[in-house]
């Protein structure tokens, strides 16, 4: 599969957050993700190949097993497309070196995405930690 237009590179990221983020497709991270893939998701984290987001969202779906991005916009520009979405879920597990809170929360975030021969090869996310953060440690009440 070749994506050249700015609306298929649009539509191929808009299927990797219906389908490998919101419905943990675990099949299509081959289909859509470069074999050489450079990540860094929305807490910071930096990884490398399938693998590596592999164990990432992993990690997200561990510490928020009910994870949600909802895309707010998306703007493709040949082969590069941006993001902007909501994230939220239910921390039921470890996050950012914090236990488990049980509490649901929702940050904001911004993703840039790279595509090469129709798949994506270079995804950097920049997400609202400090938001994150906050929810998880303020006082129950």
């Amino acid at each position: 599969m070749t994506v050249t237009s700015a609306a298929s590179c649009a539509a191929l990221v808009r299927r990797f957050y219906a389908e490998i983020w919101n419905r943990w497709d675990d099949a299509l991270v081959d289909e859509l993700l470069d074999a050489e893939l450079v990540f860094r998701g929305s807490l910071g984290v930096r990884v490398r190949g399938r693998a590596g987001f592999r164990a990432y969202r992993d990690k997200i779906r561990a510490a928020f097993p009910d994870f949600h991005n909802e895309l707010v916009e998306v703007v493709a520009y040949g082969e590069r497309v941006a993001a902007r979405l909501e994230y939220s879920g239910t921390c039921r597990g470890s996050v950012l070196g914090l236990p488990p809170t049980n509490r649901r929360v929702s940050y904001s975030g911004a993703a840039f995405f790279q595509l090469r021969a129709g798949r994506i090869a270079r995804v950097w996310v920049l997400g609202d930690v400090d938001s994150l953060r906050r929810q998880l440690l303020q006082p129950a009440g």
